[in-house]
């Protein structure tokens, strides 16, 4: 067997600096790289079997692995240097036409932490700069190294120091499939779980290169697994978006996925189009280069699957088909005026005896129902009742999940002023009221905001409400839950929307018997302009309707000190001030509150406002600055 002179040096030389340690090294991590072997031509043992023969405990075989790896190519070990010179020594022996790709090969069957340490003390990573060039006949084993090299953390730093990324980069430009395999695992493993590097890649251009190759080697298993790996990283970045936005990244993994059979390759594709597909511009070229109908055969085959990778596909597929309906064209181009054979298809899901179809069903209608027109259409044509029996299936088996989804349809579909009789009159409040019990902060939000939006200029349907003291009472209780903030401004406001929309004597003695006066109270000091407003309106409403009942509750509340304080913060808005001082007015006929606001000197506060820039808040102050003196 003829001697490899680039092998003798580079293994002499990184055994005499430590690299390759026969006192440590255990033999077992050789057998991760022999499938990458390319040996000369020789009638020995082939390396596989003559490496790990009859291999003895760890020490032993440590040395064995050593020896035997030096004996099969020959290796005269006890002529070489040390230290970063004999590193410089093996590089320059890699350069020369002598077949080095033994010498690297085995490098890498000796790789391990120690070794990396190794070869970064010695210098070697700052040479390997120019073997990356890209006419190198070197440059896929020394990817390959690079690759190893950075499976170790504290190695990928002198890596980047090294100023291997932007050779690395150009050699994705390579028409060499093994070159462009390696130099996508060197490239990732330096990047791996690191934003900075990841969004420096990006600045770098790799995406479009990516891209590109992608499409040119998608008969490929590896370079294609390679590129949806980076695309999966790269994609959670939001850098990356505008960069993915402007290439054929959409229609090239469409037309990956169509051809996939296998579900873990199915599985990636999916892992790549969910985060791009948070993008608005690539949702619309998604559903352009044909997902959707991919999407729906999915759905279609798996449907009545009972294997658990139909079921996760399942999942998948109308998870996606849910999310590319979230912007706003690509939600419309499918809806196509709610003649779409797509909607067409969604709808026929929210029936369906599977949670999964009857989940994303359900949030499929919440989120076509994202502007009048297409709620309009939709209450027109029956969607209501299919939500209704959907719900009425879950009062008792308690999906939260399409309780929450179904709700949330209903929400949006009641937005719109000619649907929210219309839904009155088809029962939906009653079957809203079945859910009161829930413990679930998400259906207790979606359950609030239904029935919000269905009394909101519905008078008849506000008191029918209000007036119902089990209602009342769990919007009260519901009003203390610090831990949902959502639920707990939720509550106020549907408390708030009672009274406001009723103007109802009955509703407001409901309320303040039920307990709801301090936490209207307690609106009027949000940090929400909208929410004080509504406060404060629902607020006078209860002083105009029934003083008497409510006066106890406003002492207790300290109601007098909390408009005090809004009429004299500057920051307050004009709408709060107005109100503000519409309700002072309105408890003027209460003793006790007469009392409270003499003494703190309202009228100081109200006379200053009468030169206010908004002319509305300046009218009122001026009335009630009469108002104040009259009764002072």
């Amino acid at each position: 067997m003829r001697e490899s002179r680039a092998s003798s040096s580079i293994l002499a030389v990184l055994s005499y600096s430590g690299v390759l340690s026969c006192e440590r090294y255990p033999s077992e991590i050789a057998k991760c790289h022999l499938d990458s072997w390319s040996g000369p031509s020789t009638k020995c043992d082939p390396p596989s079997s003559y490496l790990f023969a009859g291999l003895g405990g760890p020490g032993q075989g440590a040395f064995t692995t050593f020896t035997r790896v030096t004996a099969w190519l020959q290796i005269p070990v006890a002529s070489s240097r040390r230290g970063k010179e004999g590193g410089r020594a093996a590089c320059a022996a890699l350069c020369r036409p002598t077949d080095p790709s033994i010498a690297l090969i085995a490098v890498i069957i000796l790789m391990d932490a120690e070794a990396s340490e190794k070869i970064r003390d010695a210098g070697v990573l700052d040479l390997f700069s120019a073997l990356l060039a890209p006419k190198s006949p070197c440059a896929p084993k020394v990817a390959n190294i690079v690759a190893e090299v950075a499976k170790n953390e504290f190695m990928r730093s002198p890596c980047v120091g090294a100023g291997l990324l932007p050779p690395l980069v150009q050699l994705l430009r390579s028409e060499d499939q093994d070159v462009l395999l390696q130099t996508g695992r060197a490239l990732g493993n330096i990047c791996y779980d690191s934003h900075s590097l990841q969004a420096e890649l990006i600045s770098m251009g790799v995406i479009p290169t990516l891209v590109k190759l992608l499409g040119i080697h998608s008969q490929n298993p590896s370079l294609t697994e390679m590129c949806l790996i980076a695309f999966g990283n790269l994609a959670e970045l939001e850098s990356s978006k505008e960069q993915f936005a402007s290439t054929n990244i959409a229609e090239e993994l469409v037309k990956l996925f169509q051809k996939q059979v296998e579900h873990e390759k199915k599985e990636m594709v999916f892992e790549v189009l969910a985060p791009l597909a948070e993008n608005d511009t690539i949702k619309l070229q998604l559903v352009e280069a044909g997902l959707v109908e991919s999407l729906l055969e999915v759905v279609d085959r798996t449907v009545d699957g009972e294997r658990e990778e139909d079921m996760a596909e399942l999942k998948t597929a109308s998870d996606l088909m849910v999310l590319l309906l979230l912007g706003d064209e690509s939600m419309q181009k499918l809806f196509e005026g709610g003649q779409g054979s797509v909607f067409q298809r969604v709808l026929s899901w929210v029936p369906s005896h599977n949670h999964q179809l009857q989940l994303a069903g359900a949030l499929a209608i919440a989120n076509f129902a994202r502007n009048d027109g297409n709620c309009i259409h939709m209450v027109e044509t029956g969607i209501v009742q299919k939500l209704l029996d959907l719900l009425e299936r879950h009062v008792n088996e308690g999906n939260v999940t399409v309780q929450h989804a179904a709700l949330s349809a209903l929400r949006n579909l009641a937005i719109p002023v000619v649907n929210k009789s219309k839904m009155l009159s088809l029962g939906v409040a009653d079957v809203v009221l079945k859910f009161l019990p829930s413990e679930m902060p998400p259906v207790q939000f979606k359950l609030l905001g239904t029935l919000r939006m269905l009394i909101d200029t519905q008078a008849q349907a506000a008191e029918q409400l209000g007036t119902n003291p089990t209602l009342v009472e769990r919007l009260t209780e519901w009003c203390e839950a610090k831990d949902h903030a959502g639920v707990m401004g939720e509550s106020s406001r549907l408390l708030s929307a009672l009274i406001r929309h009723s103007r109802s004597k009955d509703v407001v003695r409901t309320v303040i018997q039920g307990g709801g006066v301090k936490h209207l109270v307690n609106m009027a000091t949000s940090e929400h302009v909208i929410m004080q407003n509504e406060a404060l309106v629902a607020l006078g409403l209860m002083a105009a309707l029934d003083l008497g009942l409510a006066e106890k509750d406003f002492e207790g509340t300290r109601l007098v000190q909390v408009l005090h304080k809004l009429l004299s913060d500057e920051r307050s808005a004009p709408e709060i001030k107005y109100n503000s001082m519409i309700l002072i007015c309105a408890i003027m006929g209460s003793e006790p509150l007469h009392q409270a606001v003499r003494g703190l000197a309202f009228l100081d506060v109200v006379a200053k406002l009468r030169a206010h820039e908004n002319q509305t808040v300046a009218q009122q102050a001026s009335l009630t600055e009469q108002r104040l003196t009259v009764q002072s």
